[in-house]
């Protein structure tokens, strides 16, 4: 088992999503990386492919999110990937999860406890 803390990156083009998510992950001990576009998000993971990735579903572009994952999938990414959504439970009826391969999605506003617990179970596994 390694003693380098986990690599969290995370995508978002709200900067007060970024700065919590920081705030959050950096306060468990885990490693932050942060990118404000689909486009940054994908130089910053192959530059250091993070152990967990969270990205949101509606950035630049109404579908950033699941064309950044897409790409993902074509790098051959193991990495488990959570999706940020502000647009509720409707979500579902226009995104295929399994079919993106997303180990879940976390409705903004994030909860704090939620969002570290699942991170701590999807990463002990």
């Amino acid at each position: 088992m390694s003693d380098t803390p986990p690599v969290i990156l995370c995508i978002d083009d709200d900067p007060d999503i970024l700065s919590f998510l920081q705030i959050v992950l950096e306060s468990e001990g885990y490693m932050f990386r942060g990118a404000a576009s689909a486009e940054e998000g994908l130089q910053v993971y192959k530059a250091e492919p993070p152990d967990l990735v969270i990205v949101d579903l509606m950035m630049e572009e109404v579908d950033a999110g699941t064309g950044f994952v897409k790409e993902l999938q074509l790098l051959g990414n193991t990495a488990p990937v959570f999706m940020l959504s502000s647009v509720g439970d409707n979500l579902s009826a226009t995104i295929d999860y399994a079919a993106l391969g997303l180990a879940g999605v976390f409705q903004k506003p994030l909860a704090k406890e939620h969002l570290l617990a699942l991170i701590r179970a999807k990463l002990s596994c």
